[in-house]
């Protein structure tokens, strides 16, 4: 196997987040981008759509030399992912490697709540699959989750919204509804990749006392785990501080949306997946 950069995958713009926290944390290696934009948004589909596009995109990706990629979607770790691993790796090469982000997310809980209540904002489609109170669960049984979904948000952020007067009912909204459902939550997940847009506003609208984490930081610090935990991976990751982008829209509308979401030089090609 040749080594090659890292793949982070997302159906969208938001994944840019994750991307931006994990080269933070690791900024020495390479990193290929591939955003679905022209097919995005996958919340609204199927679980069947969601792994036929996820798995086009991760084979895109395999295919251009990473050898280990990153999910930076949660609709797509939710309802791709485990399928990825267990069924299409063997087949495709049992020694590249998917990884979510829902799962790193969820292993620095115990770390973070002390009332061991612990709310999800995202949107309806994260929300619907169930996928954070089922992580949260096999690891750790005790916690009581509390979900609310903010169909509003994504589109906020994506027409240049954010940090208009006009969030501000949707996002206070959103909070006082679910804190509502659990006035013990003291730890808040953002599990959209769109939402560490919106975190001044939500910090504004949320109790002191309550955490509100966003998934880059703790995805940047499990991927370093990971590759601690697996030289032999590590070393199929090329380390030239390099990073490349491609989408399946047109390269200008990529570059337009993508100024919201990462505050650096972006050389993007397109791509059609299929």
């Amino acid at each position: 196997m040749q080594p090659g950069p890292i793949g982070v995958f997302d159906s969208g713009y938001g994944g840019l987040t994750i991307l931006s926290q994990i080269r933070r944390h690791l900024p020495e290696y390479d990193f290929l981008y591939l955003g679905d934009n022209a097919r995005t948004p996958y919340g609204t589909r199927s679980f069947e759509v969601v792994y036929e596009f996820t798995s086009q995109a991760v084979r895109a990706l395999f295919d251009m030399g990473c050898q280990l990629v990153i999910l930076a979607c949660n609709t797509a770790s939710a309802k791709a992912l485990r399928t990825i691993q267990q069924i299409d790796l063997p087949k495709i090469d049992p020694r590249k490697r998917v990884l979510g982000i829902i799962r790193p997310t969820v292993e620095y809980l115990d770390e973070l709540t002390v009332t061991r209540h612990v709310g999800i904002l995202a949107t309806s489609g994260t929300i619907k699959s169930q996928s954070y109170p089922l992580e949260i669960k096999k690891l750790f049984p005790d916690i009581t989750v509390s979900g609310e979904a903010c169909p509003i948000w994504v589109p906020l952020v994506e027409n240049g919204e954010a940090h208009s007067e006009g969030a501000d009912y949707f996002i206070r909204r959103h909070i006082d509804n679910l804190l509502a459902k659990d006035d013990k939550i003291d730890t808040i997940i953002l599990g959209c990749t769109h939402y560490p847009i919106l975190y001044d506003k939500i910090r504004q609208y949320t109790p002191s006392h309550v955490n509100v984490i966003t998934q880059g930081e703790y995805v940047g610090k499990s991927l370093i785990n990971y590759l601690e935990r697996h030289p032999e991976m590590d070393t199929l990751c090329t380390k030239n501080a390099t990073c490349r982008f491609l989408t399946t829209e047109s390269v200008d509308i990529f570059r337009q949306y993508a100024s919201i979401f990462f505050d650096d030089t972006i050389q993007v090609q397109s791509l059609s997946l299929k």
